[in-house]
């Protein structure tokens, strides 16, 4: 599984749930758009059927009349297709001469029917447009993967083929090895007769959507189910090592964003552990940016082509799998449209998203009639679109956390006639919380996350014959910024969420021993910790069996400089849950963690921010708004200008940046002769690794009183006993590719 999501606060008010960028999906390559070629007509030559033109593979009785024409409607799929409108279900349309399809002008080339359910065949009719196929192959399979051929034309003419066939399959192919020409293979019908058993219906049981308006019930081998599941996070080929637990957990189902090969040992383990898997399907851009793209659903055909038969393969690997339970075609895309287009096009999209929503449920159907399908959305107000255009879906999906109890109010208020499932909620989300002191996110305790759990799953099940149970977010292992607000295991240990979801699916934490609990957790000082000085945080940490605890302090720069990882930090203990902490040397907002472990496989985590700031100085700032000059500064590019005067400003949120290049240098003008003690340099990202510190009386001859070659960044504090008039920084080495770039250079007396 990859990284737990980036979380972020939706533009759009009342939305449910933020973007999912990196949650586990298929890499599907791109495909290339397809040419629309279009040509006349051919004549259409009328041939009665040559023997001499055949090659019998399996001796063929002689075709049954009576039986029925069984491909009609059915669909269908192939190698390629010449252009739009030359698809392969227009050769099952039943139009003999209006509507065909047409291959690429390359060898092989095939077209497939899925009858739906295994038939037993007796004829085959082709009714070739004038681009033909001059040796091919019908043949039949079970699966669609593995196939037996029934029949062998070698030389065929054209026309229509009439041909007798002995074979069973619930697929049948044509596979074309060899062209009279330089076209491809054109079709414009491809008939099917025989007879159709009965399928069986999947291991387990099938699963249906029963009932009717406000008295839904999901079934699972005419068995009531409601969902009791978790979102899954770690790796599919861990999932043996993980289902036990889940199990335990009283959890019966778990949620994948993507279904491919790697998804086959999860369903394998699901099932051996008795559990069910909502098997996903990533569409773009999904949730929000980084998401894989945006793509166009009113034009690109050749992607939605390529979703379609992805799609299709999967639902057929699987749908016998006693673990699936259902199909999840999307996650967050109606919401996630905003971040690709706007206004009238953003509309347009968002309707084109949900048709084609639709059209992969009639694919999925068509494929697998015992296995229902929903969609995902973070948006109650994504539902009227699918309500206008995706009539095919079984039931609706939804992502809420803070406002989970709203979502049945908006289901009400819609007047919407499908039932739903919650497939991801928790506590609130860094998204709906206020911000702190800081300006930062305040992320709920580990109690009130505890408690939001509880919360979430009693909304769901209280909407009774409508939400038919929920998926939580999220049975996850990272440890990280976004693994601490959400995953109920990180790092392998379980959290109060933890035994909060257990005893919502199972009515009982009895015999459960449980994480510590931290309360009351506090920083000092919280807004001005010094760069690189101390500061102190305080928390009542209790274990409910007083069980001997270990603590940990960790920082997180997710606010400060992108890292969402936690980083371990230099700190000691001075008893009574009071820590002293180093604080990073890099400005900004951070968070800081309590760990507190059991050594029973339990941890409670509570975090709060802490602004740092650079350290206070002694003496007086002589640089402050006194003229300042520089080789070179940007005048545009991200936040600039950033000419040299803000580095003598006084404040931090200003930054003189130079062209990208060396050297640069940057002087301040004291206005006269002045008393030198100490220099601080707070710098940006882009800082010098080497430079050295100048002085002069006139502006025209420097001396260098401090050279350096070992910079890293952050701030740089340097002791000097000089008197100058002006003081210049030459810096002679980037520590990144960008220029040189200081938030403040200050000098004091």
């Amino acid at each position: 599984m990859p990284a737990l999501p980036h979380l972020r606060r939706p533009s759009l008010p009342h939305l449910r749930r933020p973007s999912l960028p990196h949650l586990r999906r298929p890499s599907l390559p791109a495909l290339p758009s397809l040419p629309s070629l279009r040509r006349p007509a051919l004549t259409l030559t009328l041939a009665a059927l040559l023997a001499s033109s055949l090659t019998v593979i399996a001796a063929p009785t002689e075709a049954r009349a009576a039986d029925p024409l069984i491909s009609q409607g059915k669909t269908a799929t192939a190698s390629s297709q010449e252009g739009d409108g030359l698809s392969a279900a227009q050769a099952v349309d039943g139009d003999l001469t209006g509507t065909r399809w047409a291959s690429q002008w390359s060898d092989p080339q095939w077209i497939r029917i899925d009858l739906g359910r295994r038939s037993d065949l007796s004829r085959a009719v082709l009714t070739w447009e004038g681009a033909y196929g001059k040796a091919y192959e019908i043949q039949v399979s079970d699966n669609g993967n593995d196939w037996t051929t029934i029949r062998k034309v070698t030389d065929g003419d054209g026309g229509t083929d009439d041909l007798a066939l002995t074979g069973s399959g619930r697929y049948v192919r044509m596979l074309g090895t060899a062209r009279p020409g330089g076209y491809g293979y054109s079709l414009w019908e491809f008939q099917v007769y025989g007879t159709q058993g009965d399928t069986p219906p999947p291991a387990g049981g099938a699963v249906k959507v029963t009932g009717g308006q406000g008295a839904w019930q999901l079934t699972v081998g005419g068995q009531p189910y409601t969902v009791k599941g978790l979102t899954w996070g770690p790796s599919m080929a861990d999932a043996q090592r993980y289902m036990p637990d889940l199990k335990s957990m009283g959890v019966n189902t778990v949620r994948t964003w993507g279904t491919d090969a790697s998804t086959k040992p999860l369903l394998d383990a699901a099932a051996a552990n008795g559990l069910r898997v909502m098997n996903g399907f990533w569409l773009q851009p999904g949730g929000g940016p980084g998401s894989g793209g945006c793509a166009n659903y009113v034009t690109d055909t050749a992607y939605k082509s390529t979703m379609l038969t992805e799609i299709a393969k999967w639902v057929e690997t699987y749908k016998n799998h006693p673990a699936t339970l259902m199909w999840n075609v999307g996650n967050e895309s109606v919401l996630g449209l905003q971040n690709c287009y706007s206004g009238a096009e953003l509309e347009a999209q968002r309707n084109a998203y949900t048709t084609f929503v639709n059209d992969a449920a009639k694919r999925i159907h068509a494929i697998d009639a015992d296995h229902p399908v929903t969609s995902t959305d973070a948006w109650t107000g994504a539902w009227p679109y699918y309500k206008r255009n995706a009539p095919d879906l079984d039931l609706y999906s939804m992502n809420a956390y803070g406002d989970i109890c709203g979502v049945r109010k908006d289901w009400v208020d819609g007047g919407y006639t499908k039932p739903y499932i919650i497939t991801e909620t928790g506590p609130a989300g860094e998204w709906e919380v206020p911000d702190d002191a800081n300006g930062v996110p305040d992320e709920p305790t580990d109690v009130q996350k505890r408690d939001g759990y509880t919360k979430a799953w009693d909304c769901t099940i209280g909407h009774q014959g409508v939400a038919l149970g929920a998926t939580l977010f999220h049975y996850g292992l990272e440890h990280d910024f976004g693994g601490v607000w959400f995953n109920l295991i990180p790092d392998g240990l379980k959290r109060l969420s933890y035994y909060s979801v257990k005893k919502a699916f199972t009515g009982s934490n009895a015999g459960d021993n449980l994480p510590p609990v931290i309360s009351g957790m506090t920083v000092t000082p919280a807004g001005s910790a010094p760069a690189g000085g101390e500061f102190t945080v305080r928390a009542d940490i209790r274990d409910p069996e007083n069980d001997p605890l270990t603590h940990k302090i960790f920082l997180s720069g997710n606010y400060a400089n992108g890292d969402k990882g936690l980083i371990p930090a230099q700190f000691r203990s001075t008893g009574n849950g009071t820590f002293v902490v180093t604080a990073p040397e890099k400005l900004g907002v951070w968070k800081v963690y309590i760990q507190s472990e059991d050594g029973k496989g339990n941890a409670g985590i509570e975090t709060k921010s802490v602004k740092v700031v650079a350290p206070p100085m002694t003496g007086t700032n002589v640089a402050l708004g006194k003229p300042t000059t520089a080789s070179s500064s940007q005048a545009s590019y991200g936040d600039c200008p950033c000419p040299p005067e803000r580095a003598t400003d006084g404040r931090l949120d200003t930054r003189w940046a130079s062209d990208w290049s060396d050297p640069q240098w940057i002087a301040v003008d004291l206005g006269a002769r002045t008393p030198i003690r100490t220099l601080q340099l707070v710098w940006d990202p882009a800082y010098a690794k080497s430079y050295e510190v100048q002085v002069s009386d006139d502006g025209t001859s420097w001396r260098t009183v401090h050279t350096t070659t070992t910079g890293n960044g952050d701030i740089d504090a340097i002791a000097l006993t000089e008197t100058a008039r002006h003081v210049r920084l030459h810096l002679t080495a980037r520590g990144t590719g960008w220029g040189y770039s200081l938030h403040e250079f200050g000098v004091y007396s």
